[in-house]
């Protein structure tokens, strides 16, 4: 069990204690080292479990084709998609993840929200079957805090992700998140930080 003062110690808020205990409990994230780490990596993602919808709004051209080098090849394509959001999720997340074309509006209506950024109709509708509940119907709901928990939860489980964080190999761990090793240190000084303060 993880208490408020703990949490606290680690800066983040009390309402998260509930939902992190209730997503331990449920998904057997049972040791004080894998706790800290689930901790660490969405504290990591969610910016301090702050950030809890992905931020698609870029405001030049120029970023989205940095970003986006193969959807946006010209200041021309991307303009459109300046500021724009809910049309940027439309076009770049269409008729992937189980997402239907980009008229459909999926792309926006499943972007990333949790504390891991759960994305894609296939997705929600997974995690929902896991917890019993309508994602699909009802996608805001995994930007709460209990469901941005327990879809981290659910994400932590399939991937397997207690093997590594028990191993504490934070970049198997990290890659398994992020697909990649992006804020390593970020990640591993949170993960210290929590293990200090959640080992007895």
């Amino acid at each position: 069990m993880v208490s408020t003062d703990q949490l606290q110690r680690l800066h983040i808020g009390a309402q998260w204690a509930d939902p992190l205990n209730q997503t331990f409990d449920r998904f057997a994230i049972s040791n004080p080292i894998q706790q800290a780490a689930f901790i660490a990596q969405c504290a990591h993602e969610s910016r301090g479990f702050r950030d809890l919808e992905e931020g698609l709004t870029y405001k030049t051209a120029a970023r989205l084709m940095a970003i986006f080098p193969r959807r946006f090849p010209t200041p021309e394509s991307a303009a459109p998609y300046v500021n724009n959001p809910k049309a940027l999720a439309n076009k770049i997340y269409a008729g992937r993840m189980g997402n239907r074309d980009e008229q459909s509006g999926d792309g926006y209506r499943f972007r990333g929200r949790g504390c891991v950024q759960l994305t894609g109709s296939d997705l929600y509708y997974k995690f929902g079957k896991a917890v019993g509940m309508d994602f699909w119907a009802e996608p805001d709901l995994v930007s709460t805090p209990t469901y941005a928990a327990l879809s981290a939860g659910w994400f932590w489980s399939t991937h397997k992700c207690n093997d590594a964080a028990l191993a504490q190999d934070w970049v198997k761990l990290t890659k398994i998140i992020n697909g990649g090793t992006i804020g390593l240190d970020d990640r591993i000084k949170h993960t210290n930080e929590a293990i200090a303060v959640l080992m007895p």
